[in-house]
Formats: C-alpha cells, sequence, structure tokens
C-alpha cells in the first residue's frame, strides 16, 4: 500500500517530528515524566532516588544501559508505585496521550499489567476503567490543539504471575470500553507463552487478538510458543528471529545466485538462509514490534554485535520481514519514536521511502476494525505525499 513518493538523502532535511506515527509497543509504566514521578511520589509517601526531574531521568536511563533486563525491569518498581490511585494512574495515562501526540503519533497502543495497580485497594475494572478516562482526557486535550490522536489499550498478564486466564477475562470484557487486545510481558526467560495457554485459548474462543512478547530476554522456542501457545498475531520485540537467519559470506558475489525455491537471496551481504520458524515470521508477515534502543539496553541483541551498526532489525527489514519500530519505554530509554527514526536514519542511510514502510508496516499491524485501519493507512500516505 506503499505509495511512490519524491526519495530523500539520508540527511533528511525535512521534520521527522511532524511525520505521522504508529506506536504499537510502549509500556504505560514506562512513559511517565519525570517531574510527574516527583509529584505523584510525595503525594503518596514514595522515596525516590532523586527528587530533581533532571537527575531522576538520568537516574532511569543509567539504570535502564546496565545491559541486563532484570536490572531494567527493577526501574518500574518506582514508576508503578505512583500508579495505585485514580488520580495517578488517570494523570498518568492523559499525560501518555498527549506527550504521543506531541511526537507526531496518530494512533498508539498502550500496553499496561492492570494486575501491577491494586496496592491501594483498587479492582482490576476500576484501574482498566481509570486509565480509560485519563486516555480519553488526553485525546481530548490533543483535540483541543487542532490535532488528532486515536489510542487503545492492550491490556497484559505478568509471566510470572498466574492470573493469565483472570487477566484475558479482563481484556474482553474490556473489548467495548478501549481495549484492543492482549499481552504477556515481564521476566521472558523461563516463562514460556504456554504457560498461559488456557488463557490464549479463551482469547481464541472470543476472537480477541494478543501479542506476546518474545524473541528479547529468550531465543526461538519463545517465539515458536508465542506463536503456537499464544496464537500471536504480532511478536512484542521479536529480534531474536534473526537467530533462525543463517548468513555465508562470499567472497564472489556472483557465486550466490537468487534461489527463490531455497529461500536463499543474495543481498550482497552474502547467502542468506532463512530457518523454518524465521521463513513462517516472514512469510506470513507476522509484525515484528522492534524496539531499537531497548533492545540494545537489555542486551537483547548482544548476540549480534555491541553497537546500533549490529542490531540485526536492518537485516531483516532488507529480508522482507514485517518490521515496526517501536520505543518500548520512553522513559527508561530516553527516547521519543522521532529519535529512534533519526537512528536509523543516521545508522542505515534510511530515506523517506523507508521510514514510510516501516510506519504503514505498524499501521496494517496495528489492532483496529479494517475500516479504521485503512483510513489510517490512506491519512498517512497522504502526508508522506504532501512531503513530495
Amino acid at each position: 500500500m506503499t505509495e511512490t513518493i519524491p526519495n530523500a538523502a539520508p540527511d533528511l532535511e525535512f521534520d521527522l517530528k511532524g511525520l505521522p506515527k504508529v506506536s504499537l509497543h510502549d509500556h504505560l509504566d514506562g512513559g511517565l515524566r519525570p517531574a510527574t514521578i516527583i509529584e505523584l511520589a510525595d503525594a503518596v509517601g514514595h522515596t525516590l532516588p532523586s527528587s530533581d526531574p533532571v537527575a531522576l531521568g538520568e537516574w532511569f536511563r543509567e539504570s535502564a544501559n546496565s545491559g541486563s533486563l532484570v536490572r531494567y525491569l527493577e526501574t518500574f518498581d518506582h514508576t508503578i508505585a505512583v500508579m495505585q490511585t485514580k488520580e495517578g494512574l488517570f494523570r498518568v495515562a492523559k499525560e501518555f496521550v498527549e506527550d504521543l501526540a506531541d511526537d507526531g503519533v496518530v494512533y498508539g497502543e498502550v500496553r499496561w499489567a492492570p494486575e501491577q495497580h491494586l496496592q491501594k485497594g483498587l479492582s482490576l475494572d476500576e484501574v482498566v476503567e481509570t486509565v480509560q478516562a485519563g486516555l480519553e482526557a488526553g485525546v481530548d486535550a490533543v483535540a483541543e490543539t487542532g490535532r488528532e490522536i486515536q489510542v487503545g489499550q492492550l491490556i497484559t498478564a505478568m509471566r510470572h504471575a498466574d492470573r493469565g486466564q483472570e487477566i484475558a477475562e479482563l481484556a474482553v470484557r474490556h473489548r467495548n470500553n478501549g481495549a484492543v487486545g492482549f499481552d504477556i510481558a515481564g521476566a521472558e526467560d523461563g516463562f514460556l507463552p504456554s504457560r498461559f495457554k488456557d488463557a490464549f485459548t479463551y482469547l481464541a474462543q472470543h476472537n480477541f487478538p494478543a501479542t506476546v512478547h518474545a524473541g528479547e530476554a529468550a531465543g526461538l522456542e519463545s517465539i515458536q510458543s508465542a506463536l503456537v501457545d499464544g496464537r500471536a498475531l504480532r511478536l512484542g520485540h521479536g529480534i531474536r528471529i534473526a537467530e533462525d537467519v543463517t548468513v555465508e559470506f562470499e567472497e564472489d558475489e556472483d557465486a550466490a545466485e537468487v534461489n527463490d525455491s531455497s529461500d536463499e537471496v543474495n543481498d550482497n551481504i552474502g547467502l542468506v538462509t532463512l530457518g523454518e520458524l524465521a521463513s513462517w515470521v516472514r512469510d506470513r508477515g507476522i509484525a515484528l514490534e522492534i524496539c531499537p534502543s531497548s533492545n540494545l539496553q537489555t542486551g537483547a541483541v548482544a548476540g549480534f554485535g555491541e553497537g546500533i551498526e549490529s542490531h540485526p532489525l536492518d537485516m531483516l527489514y532488507q529480508l522482507g520481514f514485517n518490521v515496526t519500530i517501536n520505543t518500548d519505554n520512553r522513559l527508561m530509554s530516553g527516547v521519543t519514536l522521532t529519535d529512534e527514526f533519526e537512528l536509523l536514519v543516521e545508522t542505515f542511510d534510511y530515506d523517506l521511502d523507508d521510514l514510510l514502510e516501516l510506519t504503514l508496516n505498524a499501521a496494517e499491524a496495528a489492532f483496529l476494525p479494517l475500516e479504521e485501519k485503512e483510513a489510517l493507512v490512506e491519512y498517512i500516505n497522504e502526508a508522506y505525499t504532501d512531503l513530495g
């Protein structure tokens, strides 16, 4: 559905921030404003590492930069602590939407785990309703500025807990009140999606879509389970599907010829062979919710190299995988979706066509009704065409 538009040079001379964007993988408890955390923490008596917004923001980024997913997840102790009341949840949700819109996001799916916000006596339904009210208030606030944004909730169950069925039922119960999909999150290694097999079956029986965190802290087995047991329509991160891609470099570039039947191609990087799982994911267009900066911070792509240059997202994109670009946790990574786009432009020389394709990938993978999805795609295409 990508339209032909004038190519842009790698040093794109236009406002990346103003480009319409689609955000599929962005955690509510990972996108708070430092100043908001400080105010809410003071109200509930929670002690923070710093009471200065700048210093607190730096602490989150430094802690998340450890290269360990376990330590990365520890930073959420402070954000979740200030999201235990209706006041806190409403404010965080409202500001979340406003910040997305300020970054050019026109459609965003907000994932969060209601079971983590019950410490002050709220029920599961109450926290979902409160967050929805905050999201709607954010949408209204954005509309008052003459812009538009659409958002939906991805109701998430924690992998280490035993509330999968309960959370799945919660998600379905709120499908007409903002909930657009289901997810499982938390420590991936050792907690396969098969642990929630019955919950995923329940979701399938109720025709409710799921995206599953897989291929971040664990590898191919986790991805396989997400697809089989989780019936995942998208893979949260999914970056380690690259472990099922073999590249053999050839000294003689003419020695490697295109061979579609064996799924081997010469793409100026050598002879590339896709394993059965990688072929399945690529050929069926299963979206990868890739979060470049977060992947570096958590060590998800450490097996491929140290820097962003070694991130396999470009290889997957060039091979035709359904790559989407996301932020994961804007506070912890200290990034926006605009920042991630700029990173790709600087690192891989992506141009306007590439950014459009990545954005359309996300729009077409959104958990939206077909008519709304088509309208979103048309809006994005027109915006990019206007740049020409």
